[in-house]
């Protein structure tokens, strides 16, 4: 496989967030044994919104301000995959082993990328459809029944899809607001979702667990919601919601793999199969080379970027440093080119 050096812009950050993500279920899996769904899924959107506000205090990360239009989306986000996924994930969770419930995230992707190519409209060509196509595989494989599983874990295991389903949606909405600080909205999105939720867990009479699990808890969200949530929104800058949710969709993978290493849960010929399937779809998605002649109408937005040929070719007075990255109103001048692309902020052109 290509290098991470040689890897296009934002695979890398898909991947690493991937690999955070995917932590969350089995390590959740044991927070469950003394904290209640509700309260668990609180402390660790809260850890999140709180370890990034720290983050950024040390960093002085500046202040964000989103366009009115942009409001409803990043509310949107905030209900389906900040206040109501984890919730369901983690109800999920307590009737099902970490490493199914890893598995069934796999429907996330899927989901993902289905609403960003019927509702969003996202072009896909055919090594996406394939290398989707291999991930979804791997994820069935990792998934089918053994013959063991108990007719009881149906309800959880919708459970857990519903939480996918959220996640989903989720994640196209925030693409609406995904060239904002990626820290910024990472910590809105968990200070938000964590109060609503902790408040409605306290309403439901549940109990504070130890300090220690607190903490890890809240440790735990930092990594796997506020870490893996800034490197997604990065990489649905570079590329679209469809490819970041197939790339992130080796997540599942990830969970399965840390609950056999973690939790002693045993080692099949499908983690294998599905390893390799996995990793297919990967080597596909890198395949892809997506270049045609593409016009761009005349665009007016703010977000960060370093100048460039292709779209960021602007004059300042006084002059910016070559290679700097700033932030300011820039207006964006119709313009006919040709050159490699993905579905990003400045190429959301029909096909």
């Amino acid at each position: 496989m290509a290098s991470m050096k040689r890897l296009p812009p934002g695979v890398g950050a898909a991947l690493a967030a991937a690999l955070l993500f995917g932590a969350a279920a089995p390590l959740a899996k044991l927070l469950l044994q003394i904290a209640s769904p509700w309260l668990l899924a609180a402390l660790l959107y809260l850890g999140s919104g709180l370890g990034l506000a720290v983050l950024r205090a040390l960093r002085r990360g500046e202040r964000v301000r989103l366009a009115a239009g942009e409001w409803p989306w990043f509310a949107g986000a905030i209900l389906c995959g900040g206040v109501a996924g984890p919730v369901l994930l983690l109800l999920g969770l307590s009737g099902l082993p970490a490493s199914q419930a890893s598995l069934l995230l796999n429907a996330e992707a899927v989901l993902t990328a289905l609403l960003a190519w019927v509702v969003f409209r996202e072009n896909v060509d055919r090594h996406v459809a394939a290398g989707m196509a291999c991930i979804v595989a791997g994820g069935v494989v990792l998934a089918w029944p053994d013959g063991t599983q108990a007719k009881g874990a149906w309800p959880s295991m919708l459970l857990v899809v519903a939480a996918c389903l959220a996640w989903a949606v989720d994640n196209n909405l925030t693409r609406k607001v995904s060239l904002a600080d990626a820290s910024w909205l990472a910590m809105v999105k968990g200070l938000l979702a964590g109060s609503v939720n902790l408040a409605i867990a306290l309403a439901l009479g549940a109990h504070w667990p130890a300090p220690s699990a607190v903490f890890a808890a809240g440790l735990l969200g930092l990594a796997s919601y506020g870490v893996s949530l800034v490197l997604f929104v990065l990489a649905l800058r570079r590329l679209g919601t469809a490819r970041t949710g197939a790339y992130f969709s080796v997540a599942p993978f990830f969970g399965a793999l840390l609950a056999v290493l973690l939790l002693r849960e045993p080692v099949h010929w499908q983690l294998a199969a599905a390893a390799l399937l996995m990793a297919s779809g990967v080597w596909l998605h890198l395949r892809e080379r997506h270049e045609h002649a593409h016009a761009h109408e005349e665009l007016a937005h703010e977000h960060e970027h370093v100048h460039d040929d292709a779209h960021h070719g602007h004059v300042h007075v006084p002059p910016v440093a070559p290679g700097t990255r700033h932030s300011h109103p820039h207006v964006h001048a119709p313009v006919v080119h040709t050159h490699p692309h993905y579905p990003d902020a400045h190429h959301r052109h029909g096909h």
